[in-house]
């Protein structure tokens, strides 16, 4: 099996120079469980959103790069988002077709995940992966994520999908301790 070790990858804080991944990110075969692929402008509003969401306090965005080579194969990221009234994190994550099926996403969520307890904002992170995306499905069973069933989602705007709702509940640190 070609699975790679969770050391040989991290995650690194999105920066301007990461636009280029983002458009790679945006190739069709990449956003075929997500509305389809964005126009440029979306897409550069995007990247500004990436940029600005640590300094705005409502999550993190991040690349997923693989060491030793350095090459930057994907991205991940939570944010401040609702559900059924309760202030959660939502994630994300994309990996790039050539490194998919070797546990890269799974690996870059579970660092992901950390960074979020580490914040210790809200109880839970949810994923709501599209019911056709067997792979983002399989990353959330793979990392403990409870399904709480399948619901509509607009993403993107405008385009309503059908996903699976799983969550992850998040080790919150006590500050009594």
């Amino acid at each position: 099996m070609n699975n790679r070790n969770d050391s040989q990858v991290i995650i690194e804080t999105w920066t301007a120079a990461d636009f280029p991944l983002l458009q790679l990110i945006n190739a069709p075969e990449m956003m075929e469980h997500l509305g389809g692929s964005e126009t440029e402008e979306l897409l550069a509003n995007r990247h500004e959103r990436y940029l600005a969401i640590a300094d705005k306090g409502t999550g993190r965005m991040f690349t997923i790069t693989l060491l030793p080579e350095g090459q930057k194969v994907g991205s991940v990221g939570y944010w401040d988002s609702a559900r059924n009234g309760e202030s959660i994190y939502e994630i994300g994550w994309s990996v790039l077709p050539n490194f998919q099926g070797k546990g890269i996403a799974t690996a870059a969520v579970r660092e992901a995940i950390a960074s979020a307890e580490r914040e210790g904002k809200h109880r839970y992170v949810h994923a709501f992966p599209s019911i056709g995306n067997p792979a983002s499905n399989a990353v959330c069973r793979k990392l403990n994520f409870q399904p709480m069933g399948e619901c509509e989602f607009e993403y993107p705007p405008g385009n309503l999908m059908q996903c699976n709702d799983w969550r992850f509940e998040i080790e919150r640190k006590s500050c009594d301790s």
